[in-house]
């Protein structure tokens, strides 16, 4: 299925241990190809992009955080990972800025081949320390549900430790979308989380039923991650200090054959 797109769904959280904790939220995304950002900024009325509107996407938001066009800096981290076919269609799932306001715990590029088969996944990582990490990953064998490990390696939340390792589960966009993420610690099962959604044409009208339906999206997402932490920090799980942030702050994955497709 090609093109932007708006899914609608769900993101949880499952803690296995040293306390179990859940959580579950109503939200929304938005799957960007990158090459049609500036068709949609000119057809939509509630988007813009690099601009004002009610929901907006600017590429400082993203990537090297400089304002420059995204799509040219992920074909060069696709390079260095030696990834050299991936020329076709770079889509991103990400939430939108809302009344000009956004944060993205994850943020997830869709690296696609001319011929539309996916060569690779770039996951961007944020902490609410301002900081940014970026995880690059080919795709082994293209398929509608797609399996990569990595190890961790980059502070996300103080009730975490560094030495996990995380296993991305991904069923590609179509009508429906999933991205799941299991970490594990010494072997354990850690936290499992999880966004599932699905699909809606990206237009003025899906984008205020948005808007309606889940309002202030940005200040939900802060909220939840404040809110849970707490209520972990109330439940007595231990705290991890802040380790600093691993220079350049891309991690090129060797895919394991492991984790190919199921």
């Amino acid at each position: 299925m090609n093109g932007s797109a708006l899914y609608v769904g769900r993101v949880g959280h499952q803690r296995h241990r040293p306390r179990v904790h859940r959580l579950d939220y109503r939200v929304f995304s938005l799957l960007l190809d990158l090459d049609e950002l500036p068709d949609l900024s000119r057809r939509l009325r509630l988007f813009a992009h690099n601009g004002r509107g009610l929901f907006s996407f600017l590429d400082r938001d993203h990537g090297p955080g400089d304002g420059s066009p995204l799509a040219p800096h992920v074909r060069k981290l696709l390079g260095q990972a030696g990834v050299k076919d991936a020329d076709g269609p770079i889509r991103l799932l990400c939430y939108p800025r809302v009344l000009g306001f956004v944060f993205n715990p994850l943020s997830v590029y869709y690296c696609h081949r001319p011929d539309g088969a996916l060569r690779a996944l770039v996951y961007e990582v944020n902490n609410t320390f301002g900081e940014r990490h970026t995880y690059v990953i080919p795709v082994v064998e293209d398929g509608p549900r797609i399996r990569q490990t990595a190890r961790k390696a980059f502070y996300v939340s103080p009730f975490l430790p560094m030495d996990c390792t995380y296993e991305f589960r991904v069923r590609t966009p179509g009508e429906r979308l999933s991205l799941a993420i299991h970490e594990t610690h010494a072997g354990e099962p850690m936290l499992d989380a999880w966004f599932t959604g699905e699909r809606r044409p990206l237009t003025d009208a899906a984008l205020l039923r948005a808007a309606l339906s889940i309002p202030l999206l940005t200040l939900k997402v802060l909220a939840g991650i404040h809110w849970e932490a707490l209520k972990l920090w109330r439940k007595g799980v231990p705290l991890f200090s802040h380790d600093p942030t691993p220079e350049p702050g891309v991690s090129l994955v060797t895919p394991d054959p492991r984790g190919m497709n199921p």
